[in-house]
């Protein structure tokens, strides 16, 4: 009797406060990162006469509702679909090879009704949901659930590069590394899987610490894998391998394609080319001073001066019309949105919640770092937005989803008990 009583308060109390766990600063901080990026994205095209910022806030509408509607339902029902939705993944990307629309040299989109879907923005959640699934039921503590990891991660990652989208693709990395150490992988492995594009790298720039580097790599696998002798050997042979191969291959790419890769080092040796992106948006950063010269007054976002400004470099305008202290504050905002998603992951009541809340952090803080850091010349350009704040309507969207599935992991965070 006591038992079905509480089964009855538990169902009345769900009923009357369906949202009463969720983590109300990580709807709020995103909404309010929504509504400015709409604001700077009214500023860019003020002179221009583009309506994308109504577009922007329509879709974060949109999103937060969806939003809401995920954070009521329980999200453990999507281990029962993570092959699916993986499947799905996979299958919508390889639509776009065959269907998509090709922009900007890339095959990225699919018209539907009026809308350019993005596939590989929903691939990020897709992947997110698969993998955490599956370390859920098997730690990463293990080389061969390490090795299925990875290589589930591995299709849709090599569809994305093909598409060619290089961003998106350094994004599943990040994600996929995240959840990987969340999940009890070895930390040497993680070094181990990076060590043959670091080698890569330092080979091609100090021939002595790529040297250094193989040693340090040999030493790591010794202490880590667990059938040593061979895994060192392997180890320390793919990077003397991806050394040279890296060498060669710099070799094999024209002048232009290595001025993009490093540009940012010194974006003064192309002024009007390759580094124009990033000289006008150094000298927006800079002139906004403290307080920045106020909203529609900056002189390099009225005047047009920085390409994209809307979508990949719109901390840029931030910068440039807000100043230091609207930088500041968006980055505290996405460190305050990082925090309660560490949070949560840490409160989960279970693996697979607090898996997916660690995957959408790897996700945010990966694309928050080299978006600012692409703007201010310390990353190169690579197209990936600002979460929020970018326009763009399939991240938009994709990123509410996200917090969406994080929030319900909140509100489902307590397990049930009884008392006698």
């Amino acid at each position: 009797m006591l038992l079905q009583k509480s089964f009855k308060q538990i169902r009345w109390k769900s009923f009357v406060q369906p949202w009463q766990n969720v983590d109300w600063w990580l709807f709020l901080l995103p909404i309010g990162l929504t509504i400015l990026g709409g604001v700077m994205i009214r500023s860019v095209e003020l002179n221009q006469g583009w309506t994308d910022w109504r577009q922007h806030w329509i879709t974060g509408a949109v999103g937060l509702v969806m939003a809401l509607a995920i954070a009521r339902w329980r999200y453990d029902q999507l281990l029962r679909w993570r092959w699916i939705i993986y499947g799905i993944t996979n299958l919508s990307l390889l639509a776009v090879m065959f269907f998509g629309r090709e922009e900007l040299g890339a095959q990225r989109w699919i018209p539907i009704l009026g809308f350019n879907l993005q596939p590989s923005e929903f691939a990020k959640l897709g992947i997110i949901i698969t993998i955490a699934a599956l370390l859920s039921e098997r730690p990463a503590s293990t080389i061969p659930v390490f090795l299925k990891t990875l290589g589930v991660t591995a299709v849709p990652w090599i569809l994305i590069f093909l598409e060619p989208n290089l961003g998106t693709s350094l994004v599943f990395g990040a994600i996929t590394m995240g959840m990987l150490y969340w999940g009890n992988a070895n930390p040497g492995w993680l070094i181990l899987m990076l060590s043959p594009f670091l080698s890569a790298i330092l080979f091609s720039i100090f021939l002595p610490a790529w040297f250094i580097w193989v040693v340090v790599v040999g030493i790591i696998a010794w202490r880590s894998l667990p059938w040593y002798r061979v895994g060192t050997f392997i180890a320390v042979v793919t990077n003397l391998v991806s050394g040279a191969l890296g060498h060669f291959l710099w070799g094999l790419l024209k002048d232009y394609q290595k001025q993009r890769l490093t540009m940012f080092l010194n974006p003064d040796q192309d002024p009007l080319g390759g580094g124009y992106h990033l000289i006008q948006s150094r000298i927006a950063i800079g002139a906004g001073g403290l307080w920045g010269r106020g909203l529609h007054q900056g002189t390099q976002t009225q005047l047009n001066f920085i390409p994209e400004q809307h979508t990949d470099f719109i901390f840029a305008a931030v910068g440039e019309e807000l100043g230091f202290v609207g930088c500041f504050l968006v980055l505290l905002a996405f460190w305050l949105i990082c925090l309660r998603l560490v949070i949560i992951a840490q409160n989960a009541r279970d693996n697979f919640g607090s898996l997916t809340a660690i995957g959408v952090l790897s996700m945010v803080v990966f694309q928050t770092v080299v978006n600012v850091g692409m703007t201010i010349g310390l990353s190169p350009v690579t197209g990936i937005p600002l979460p929020w704040m970018s326009y763009g309507r399939s991240a938009l969207l994709m990123n509410f989803l996200a917090i969406g599935l994080v929030q319900s992991v909140a509100n489902f965070r307590q397990r049930l008990s009884f008392r006698d």
